[in-house]
């Protein structure tokens, strides 16, 4: 739909700085002032800037899990290994008692 007597449809709205709605053409561009496309430079850097540091606490986090789950399971390896010498002893001093027996028997 064209022109009709010098009016103009309204294709879009944007803000009014005093507060409300304005209608504008499609042909025309929404007014923006520098300032406002400084402060959302900045906002998006410093959601940047915080999903940075979002980022690298996490990967923090994760480290320090990895560590503890590694000492964990060098802490059961070594249980692991101290049981296992704990029975050989046990094992060699049962068969040094059974030899000690069968001598005395003989």
């Amino acid at each position: 739909m064209g022109r009709r007597g010098g009016q103009w449809k309204v294709k879009s709205w944007r803000s009014v700085e005093g507060g409300g709605w304005e209608g504008w053409k499609g042909s025309k561009q929404p007014l923006r002032s520098k300032e406002k496309k400084g402060e959302k430079k900045k906002k998006k850097e410093e959601v940047d800037q915080e999903k940075m540091e979002k980022k690298e606490e996490e990967e923090e986090k994760e480290e320090k899990m990895e560590k503890k789950e590694e000492e964990e399971e060098e802490k059961k390896k070594k249980k692991k290994e101290e049981e296992k010498e704990e029975e050989e002893k046990m094992e060699k001093k049962e068969e040094e008692e059974e030899k000690e027996k069968k001598k005395k028997k003989d």
